[in-house]
């Protein structure tokens, strides 16, 4: 690796993108991920759309409660 770079011909903000969205990766235990995807399986959707169907659900229930 180089001691030192030379960033005298860099362009600041070349890639920045103001209205960028970063999205956080969520990582599911073993018998979670397997849970959902044969939820996902059966109803012919991704995990994604699953996992937030039960946030959801979850959501409501909390509401509910209070």
């Amino acid at each position: 690796m180089k001691k030192e770079v030379d960033f005298s011909k860099g362009e600041r903000g070349k890639f920045h993108l103001p209205d960028a969205e970063f999205r956080v990766p969520v990582y599911l235990d073993e018998d979670a991920r397997a849970f959902v995807t044969r939820i996902a399986e059966r109803r012919k959707t991704d995990v994604s759309s699953v996992v937030n169907e039960l946030i959801r659900a979850d959501q409501r229930l909390i509401d509910a409660a209070s």
